[in-house]
């Protein structure tokens, strides 16, 4: 792609983002019970994604860095793959926080709400991956179309779910400010991209990091009962996205 038409195409691609982040509340049928089919099909295709994209990324990324580095290439991987873990044990952790202010409230009489600092600290932590996520719409190792179309695919269903989630721990400061500190993130992570080219080192670090927030998204919002996700949806989602990620790979 020409520079002037790649900057376009990944602006509108912020701006779609944006524009989850801002209406998805406005998307009541999603959360219609049992759990909405789109739903279930957007988890496969994160399943899809972090197994068929992210893991051999993962390994792509590690490689590389070994050779830049000259570094043993076992060392280097498991660095890589221990920045998704600690990416995915930082977003637990905040997961845990938020249930455990919320139990804490409930215990005290005082409604099923969190205490502020937890509430911001959450908006903060989805805004940092939304900021992430957003450089590297401008700055990710394979930047094919079909690659980038894929990415954002993916990253659409992520943050459907994602914001759901979002907005069931705390729907009133999410409608109110949260959605627009978000959104400023995502759109400060293009601009950001556009001007602050860092080394493939950093990117791989980078997209490291950002894959465990995914990872656990996709284990957060799929596996627990109370969720009743539905299978064939979900199959669908993964062998779809799976075949396309394979065509594009291999074709």
């Amino acid at each position: 792609m020409a520079a002037l038409s790649l900057t376009l195409v990944t602006a509108a691609m912020a701006l779609g983002f944006a524009a989850i982040h801002l209406f998805i509340g406005r998307l009541e049928w999603l959360e219609s019970l049992p759990r909405n089919r789109f739903l279930s099909f957007a988890g496969g295709v994160a399943v899809s994604y972090v197994f068929l994209h992210v893991l051999p990324d993962l390994g792509a990324h590690s490689a590389e860095i070994s050779s830049i580095a000259g570094r043993d290439p076992v060392r280097v991987e498991s660095l890589v793959y221990g920045l998704g873990l600690l990416g995915l044990m930082v977003f637990f952790g905040l997961e845990r926080r938020v249930r455990q202010s919320r139990q804490e409230s409930r215990h005290r009489g005082e409604g099923d709400r969190m205490r502020e600092d937890v509430l911001w600290l959450h908006i903060a932590s989805f805004s940092v991956l939304n900021f992430l996520i957003g450089y590297l719409l401008n700055n990710r190792e394979e930047m094919g179309a079909v690659s980038l179309i894929l990415y954002f695919g993916a990253m659409v269903l992520h943050f459907v779910t994602a914001d759901l989630g979002m907005r069931r721990d705390h729907a009133e400061a999410y409608d109110k400010i949260g959605r627009w500190i978000i959104v400023a993130a995502v759109m400060g992570g293009w601009l950001a991209g556009l001007h602050v080219e860092l080394p493939p080192i950093a990117i791989g670090c980078v997209f490291a990091f950002v894959s465990g927030g995914i990872i656990l998204n996709v284990l957060k919002e799929e596996l627990p009962e109370d969720r009743d996700s539905r299978f064939l949806p979900f199959g669908a989602g993964a062998a779809l996205f799976g075949l396309m990620v394979i065509a594009e790979r291999t074709l």
